[in-house]
C-alpha cells in the first residue's frame, strides 16, 4: 500500500515497485483515513506512507496500523531530513526510514530489508542513531514536543497563520491555537518569533 497525499508521487512509487517486483499487488492511498478503510477488507505486507499528508500524519497512522495489524510492515518516506524523524518513526513501530531524496535503488533495497525482516538504517541515518543513543546530553526542546505538536511548529516557522495551518492539516483554527500554546510551555517560549527563530537554529523547517 502506497500512502501519499500527492498522486504523482505515488504513481512514480509504484512505476519503481513494479519494475522491480512485477508481480506484486500495489494499492494506493492520498490519506490516513483511506489506508484505514482498506484495511477492514485487505491485507497488506509493507505500508510505505509519507508523513506530512491531511489529517492523520504518517507517524500516527503506522502507530494506528500497528496496533490494529502489528504484522504490517511500515517504510516512512518523507521530505523531512532523517535527523528530523527518523528516530521517531522507529519508535512508532516502523521498519524503516527514506527520504523522498533517496535513489530509486536505495527504496528497493529498503523494501528488500524490510520484506526480510530487518529494519532498514541509511548509513547516515546509523551514524545519527549513535551520536543519538552514545550521548547522555538533555532532550532538545523540540523532543519532549507530540508528532502533532512538531508538525505545528514546523507549520508556523514556515510562516503558516493558524488558519492555514488548520487547513492543512484538516484541524480548527482553535485546536491549532491549543498546540501552538502547548509548544510554548513546553519550550519555554514566548512568541511565534522565538518559535522561528529556534527552528532556524535547529533545521526543522
Amino acid at each position: 500500500m502506497l500512502a501519499d497525499d500527492h498522486a504523482i508521487v505515488r504513481k512514480g512509487l509504484k512505476q519503481i515497485l513494479v519494475d522491480e517486483f512485477p508481480e506484486s499487488r500495489i494499492s494506493e492511498a492520498s490519506d490516513g483515513k483511506e489506508v484505514i478503510a482498506a484495511l477492514e477488507n485487505n491485507t497488506f505486507d509493507l505500508l510505505i506512507c509519507d508523513i506530512s499528508m491531511p489529517g492523520t500524519t504518517g507517524l500516527e497512522l503506522c502507530k494506528k496500523v500497528k496496533a490494529i495489524h502489528p504484522e504490517i510492515l511500515v517504510l516512512i518516506l518523507s521530505m523531512h531530513a532523517e535527523e528530523q524523524y527518523a528516530i521517531r518513526s522507529l519508535r512508532m513501530g516502523a521498519s524503516g526510514y527514506l527520504t523522498k531524496e533517496s535513489a530509486p535503488e536505495e527504496l528497493i533495497k529498503a523494501v528488500r530489508h524490510i520484506l526480510a525482516g530487518k529494519k532498514y538504517i541509511s548509513s547516515s541515518l546509523a551514524a545519527i542513531m549513535a551520536n543519538y543513543l552514545g550521548t547522555n546530553t538533555q532532550q532538545e526542546l523540540h523532543e519532549q514536543l507530540s508528532d502533532r505538536e512538531l508538525e505545528v511548529l514546523k507549520q508556523i516557522a514556515n510562516g503558516r497563520s493558524l488558519n492555514a495551518i488548520g487547513k492543512k492539516l484538516h484541524l480548527s483554527p482553535n485546536t491549532i491555537s491549543t498546540y501552538r500554546a502547548r509548544i510554548l510551555e513546553k519550550m519555554k517560549l514566548k512568541s511565534n518569533a522565538d518559535l522561528i527563530q529556534y527552528a532556524i537554529e535547529h533545521n526543522l523547517k
